[in-house]
């Protein structure tokens, strides 16, 4: 039994042995074998890979794919003309040679960020001091990006190189500050509201010339229509009177009793009316009396008033 646990124990040591002195790189990674603290070896190729046992080795790892650093910083900016603006932009960025990195940056990805991420903003500062609200969101914004990616490249290939590549440099956004923000969206709202007001005053104005116009059409309409009217009716009234005459000019007499009918008519066109003469004396009546002078015309019996 001895035996048997001294093979076991001896096993297990043999296989730790072996675990702490093989390492697997993968292919998005460099493995950076330290020996007491110093860079022994970069591996940039993947695969299974061999050290010594802690402490004499260890390895770590930095990531070798394309990283993105975004903006976080809402200070903001002044440019050419003074204004306050606020830009949002983003970085894609690697690290491209990990021993300068680790010298001069640090061990991991956060410490290049971070480093990075203040000369960006000093760079994007330093341009947008030569440029003016206008230029920014225009076509030259182009040109700034590009500017200060150059200034990075300068800044992390200098005397103590970074050991990164800086790919693409991007502004996303670019905004006045909340106050002038706020400033700017109460001048428009204020545009807006005169423009509106100055519509909706014309609108009226040109609606009441417009009813003004429809209604002196319809005047001139009415009295053109009344005129015409007046003139037909006088026309017609011109000719009855000329029928009337020459009708009642054939026999004088008739038409004396015709017009005498036409008193009675309305003079008595109704029940309730009240007339209090003499009908013996009374010129009025002087048809119903059978006669309508010296040489008139007797009167029909059934035009004779019952008693």
């Amino acid at each position: 039994m001895n035996r048997l646990g001294f093979i076991f124990s001896s096993l297990l040591v043999l296989l730790g042995l072996a675990s702490s002195t093989l390492f697997v790189v993968d292919q998005r990674q460099f493995g950076v074998v330290y020996a007491l603290g110093q860079i022994k070896e970069v591996i940039t190729e993947p695969g299974l890979n061999f050290k010594l046992p802690p402490p004499f080795q260890n390895v770590s790892y930095i990531d070798k794919r394309l990283l993105t650093l975004d903006s976080t910083d809402t200070e903001p900016m002044l440019t050419a003309e003074k204004q306050r603006v606020v830009i949002d932009w983003y970085v894609r960025w690697r690290i491209s040679e990990p021993t300068e990195y680790i010298r001069n940056v640090g061990t991991n990805e956060a410490a290049g960020a971070s480093q990075l991420n203040r000369v960006v903003r000093n760079a994007f500062q330093e341009e947008i001091n030569k440029r003016t609200v206008k230029e920014l969101l225009s076509l030259k914004r182009e040109a700034l990006m590009t500017d200060v990616k150059r200034e990075v490249l300068e800044k992390v290939r200098g005397d103590k190189p970074w050991g990164v590549d800086v790919v693409d440099v991007r502004i996303t956004r670019v905004d006045y500050v909340e106050a002038i923000t706020e400033s700017v969206y109460r001048r428009m709202e204020a545009e807006r509201k005169r423009v509106a007001n100055e519509l909706r005053s014309t609108g009226g104005a040109e609606g009441e010339k417009i009813r003004a116009d429809a209604d002196r059409q319809r005047e001139v309409a009415v009295a053109n229509a009344y005129r015409d009217a007046q003139k037909i009716k006088g026309e017609g009234d011109a000719e009855a009177s000329r029928i009337y005459a020459d009708a009642f000019g054939r026999d004088p007499q008739f038409a004396q009793f015709y017009r005498s009918l036409d008193a009675y008519k309305a003079s008595l066109g109704k029940k309730s009316d009240v007339m209090v003469v003499d009908p013996s004396s009374s010129e009025f009546f002087k048809v119903f009396r059978g006669n309508v002078g010296s040489s008139g015309p007797a009167v029909p019996a059934a035009a004779t008033p019952k008693k």
